[in-house]
């Protein structure tokens, strides 16, 4: 239990102590500022302590955010500042400098608590301080300023201002306007009976479950169910993270669990409309695959171009400048939040024409939002990349060189080819990615299975993303090299089971990308959350991107095309275990471990 100590003259009739105990403490009261140095002493080190002064008059909310957020090791509000396990060690020395002689803020400020914050802030230590707004935390000095303070808060209403803040600041049109609106009350439902983000974002998967199960019956009626439920899903999906920011509870493994389960809810809804669409006759697993890849490389781009401009010096461009005056404007924010088809459009627009038409028309519009969604975002990134003065940082190029997915095969070529690839302009780096791609992709359409041409494509291929990779990803348009990968893999294993032409290539073909696609993302979740890229055993293991798209082509080179269709079935349930495993062993042992609570908003996905 976290311990609280409150410091300072106490006030007759004061709230606090009760409001610091419904927010979970433990309340201790201390004398005099040496006697809160004792106490703050006798708290464990693996527990969250919090100076509090006893004078505090204020929301309960802005105590919240201040004492509560488990994302910051250090936080403040005017009177209180917090620390977790992480920071009790700047937290203890600054107590001691201010409650021993000649504390340098104590002239400055009365409050202890906040003579302290302003002593850690001194010696430039990072404490968050939360955005209050209308929000009331004060020590008033006098009767008559106390008075004024009570009035202020009296005049707010919190719970209006923390049901407001649970919603995410900057999403699609759908969402803000057509869930948001009651999904809020929902989240404040599920947090008034304990229940967590964790739980819900469970729910909301088991949820879109049901709701591809119910599309792969292949009845209207099925298809009404599956539409109905698909929209419900994702009502839960806005609910769970409204649900964290309206009880602060932030963590790295929910982080991950919303990310991941999103794709897996999507995905396996795509299945189903495909297994349903198979019973009524129609076999469209080569336009759910493909609306699959379409989507991963999509998000892709958007973790490349992030990735490589998250720390980039000098990051300016004229297109950058043009976007934030079109956001100026109004409604061009919607018109543009709307055409890139985010989540809550992209899922309304398939849970409708699910229940109204048929799975090949919704895999058609899907696919056609889809390619325009990311022909617009991705120009625009281009322009912006050739437009701005950027300076890449190491951690950006090794970001991309983690996304590329690399396998010994690669960085052999790499490591031989380094000399001539250093002397390459930079626009090269990107561009031979993309002839090399291109290259297995076209000669496996071209020429199918069961000739030596696709395996010989495949090693060229391998042969230039070496080069691609070859020196640090720091160039204009270096980012494009991961998504030209993605979509090189994933074409080559669509193609590749299309032309085999027999039933279960295509599904076994879906599941392989599922399962390769699943170790993408959770690479980008890894680096996201601090952790870095996933063990390099794991990625000798399931072979690197080149290593796979040469597998691949051998196998459909020697084998026959019912013997190719059980080759990937085998090969995709051997990757989906070892990413699946080793992904929830990693997670798991991070929350356990403590580590750093993360919650992204992030691009609408």
């Amino acid at each position: 239990m976290p311990t609280a100590i409150l410091t300072g003259q106490p006030v007759p009739g004061s709230s606090i102590e009760g409001d610091l105990r419904s927010l979970g403490y433990d309340v201790r009261t201390a004398a005099d500022p040496a006697d809160a140095e004792t106490l703050l002493a006798q708290v464990p080190g693996d527990q969250r302590v919090a100076l509090v002064d006893a004078r505090f008059v204020g929301h309960l909310h802005a105590l919240r955010l201040g004492l509560t957020d488990p994302r910051f090791p250090l936080a403040a509000v005017p009177g209180a500042v917090t620390a977790q396990p992480a920071g009790r060690q700047a937290l203890t020395r600054a107590v001691a400098r201010e409650t021993s002689a000649g504390g340098g803020t104590s002239v400055v400020v009365d409050s202890l608590a906040d003579r302290v914050a302003t002593a850690l802030d001194g010696e430039g230590t990072d404490v968050h301080r939360p955005e209050l707004g209308s929000l009331v935390a004060a020590v008033p000095a006098d009767p008559q300023a106390r008075n004024e303070a009570r009035q202020a808060v009296a005049s707010v209403d919190d719970e209006a201002i923390r049901l407001k803040s649970a919603v995410k600041a900057r999403d699609g049109f759908f969402t803000t306007f057509c869930i948001s609106p009651y999904s809020r009350y929902i989240a404040r439902w599920c947090a008034r009976r304990g229940l967590t983000p964790n739980q819900v974002t469970t729910a909301s998967l088991i949820t879109a479950l049901i709701a591809a199960g119910c599309a792969a019956t292949g009845t209207r009626v099925g298809f009404v169910a599956a539409g109905l439920l698909l929209i419900f899903s994702f009502v839960l999906d806005c609910t769970d993270g409204q649900l964290a920011r309206y009880s602060l509870q932030y963590s790295t493994l929910g982080a991950w669990l919303d990310a991941t389960f999103d794709r897996a809810k999507e995905y396996a809804y795509y299945a189903g409309l495909a297994l349903g669409a198979a019973r009524g006759g129609d076999d469209v697993w080569a336009l759910a695959l493909g609306a699959m890849i379409l989507q991963t490389c999509r998000h892709v781009v958007d973790f490349s171009f992030n990735e490589a401009n998250h720390d980039a010096t000098a990051n300016t461009s004229p297109t950058a400048a043009l976007s934030d005056k079109l956001d100026s404007v109004g409604w061009t924010v919607w018109l543009r939040r709307m055409i890139v088809l985010p989540i809550g459009e992209r899922w309304a627009m398939i849970a409708i024409l699910t229940a109204v038409t048929t799975p090949r028309i919704t895999f058609y519009a899907l696919l056609i939002g889809c390619a325009f969604a990311a022909t617009y975002t991705t120009a625009g990134r281009v322009l912006r990349s050739l437009t701005r003065k950027a300076r890449r940082t190491d951690r950006a190029a090794q970001a991309l060189a983690d996304l590329a997915d690399s396998g010994e095969r690669g960085l052999g070529f790499a490591a031989v080819l380094k000399k001539p690839a250093r002397r390459l302009p930079g626009f090269a780096v990107p561009a031979v990615a993309l002839l090399g791609g291109a290259l297995i992709v076209a000669v496996s359409a071209a020429t199918g299975p069961g000739t030596p041409w696709p395996p010989l494509a495949a090693l060229v291929y391998a042969v230039t993303s070496g080069i691609a990779v070859a020196r640090p990803l720091k160039g204009a348009l270096d980012w494009l090299v991961p998504p030209v990968f993605r979509a090189a893999e994933y074409c080559t294993v669509l193609v590749l089971a299309a032309q085999a032409d027999v039933n279960g290539a295509l599904p076994a073909a879906f599941g392989l990308v599922a399962a390769v696609a699943y170790h993408h993302y959770d690479t980008v979740y890894r680096i996201r959350g601090g952790a870095g890229a996933p063990p390099a055993w794991l990625v000798r293991t399931i072979g690197g991107h080149e290593g796979r798209t040469l597998l691949v082509t051998l196998l459909a080179a020697v084998l026959t095309a019912s013997q190719f269709t059980v080759a990937l079935t085998a090969l995709a349930v051997a990757v989906a275990l070892v990413v699946l495993v080793e992904s929830i062993r990693f997670w798991v042992t991070a929350h356990k471990g403590g580590a750093p609570a993360v919650h992204d908003e992030g691009e609408p996905a």
